[in-house]
């Protein structure tokens, strides 16, 4: 994360981002679908105890069941950031992000009136629910801003109950450290052993804070992003993906957000979630990954044997 501290005073100042800003549009893009489709449940470490099913399945966060949203949402913002500048006409200069730029997007979408910072400090929208993606475009074009929304949780604290590491550490507080999406994507090293229980079968992100919230009842289905998804990705078999070489995990992967954690990263993920779910089984395959070139692979596979092999011990002795 250190690419926050690189990009603070930016984060504060937009005129650093863009020497004579005066307007910030917000936008959002739904993803929701109807709560039919999604029915992947994330495993707690009391529910890893219940038998196991046919396959090994993991949970990828809804996002990322989908084509790249960068890639989908910026031919659409090139297009309005090109209107905005013939709109200020001769001298208007624009610049438009998703969820890339240096700017305090959930803040800046608040003040906007697009929704409000939740408890577990996502926005939130009481059209669109949790499940959006925000944009921005930073213009020298002055606009008339609009009303900002205000703080709509109330005394609900379903959110900071939902998280299976208690990253949420009080209400609009989060240790990333401790998040399951900070720890599966954009941590590069290996998973403090502590935590890997708590992740139970999730292999890229965790939805639980946003899919607690009660907001979402009211949420709309989003059309935008809808005919971009990803299938296969909603109960992806973990022994097929441990399986994968580097060049079949880029083929498997091309063009969704889980590029990010490289192969290196997925897999030991994967040997996390089988570590948590598996039973012996799916050792051969853990050995498999316990001989692979890749050091962080081969350390998080050995630990889902070994526990693997503890439960199954504590299960023959109770037998």
């Amino acid at each position: 994360m250190e690419y926050l501290q690189r990009n603070a005073r930016k984060r504060i100042d937009p005129q650093q981002v863009l020497p004579g800003a005066r307007s910030v549009l917000c936008l959002a893009a739904s993803y929701t679908v109807p709560s039919s489709e999604f029915r992947v449940p994330s495993l707690s470490r009391s529910e890893t105890r219940n038998p196991k099913p046919e396959t090994s399945n993991g949970v990828v966060a809804r996002y990322a069941r989908y084509h790249d949203y960068h890639d989908v949402l910026g031919p659409r913002l090139k297009q309005l950031t090109g209107f905005v500048n013939r709109l200020g006409g001769a001298g208007t200069r624009s610049l438009w992000y998703v969820d890339t730029g240096p700017l305090l997007e959930r803040d800046l979408a608040q003040r906007a009136g697009l929704g409000f910072v939740g408890k577990h400090t996502n926005l939130i929208s009481r059209e669109l629910g949790n499940w959006i993606f925000l944009a921005e475009i930073i213009t020298t074009l002055e606009l008339e801003p609009d009303l900002p929304e205000k703080n709509r949780c109330g005394t609900c604290a379903r959110c900071i109950d939902a998280c299976p590491t208690h990253a949420i550490t009080g209400p609009f507080q989060l240790d990333a450290r401790l998040c399951i999406s900070y720890l599966t994507i954009e941590l590069k090293g290996p998973i403090p052993v502590e935590l890997r229980p708590a992740i139970g079968n999730r292999i890229y992100g965790c939805d639980d804070c946003l899919a607690a919230c009660p907001w979402n009842r009211f949420a709309r289905e989003g059309k935008l992003m809808k005919e971009h998804g990803r299938r296969d990705l909603e109960q992806p078999d973990l022994i097929e993906l441990l399986s994968l070489d580097e060049a079949g995990f880029k083929r498997k992967f091309a063009g969704t957000p889980i590029l990010r954690t490289k192969r290196r990263g997925l897999l030991r993920n994967v040997c996390v979630a089988l570590g948590n779910i598996g039973d012996t089984t799916d050792l051969p395959a853990l050995q498999r990954a316990a001989r692979d070139p890749e050091p962080l692979i081969v350390e998080h596979a050995r630990w889902a044997i070994d526990r693997i092999q503890k439960k199954s011990g504590a299960k023959e002795g109770k037998d």
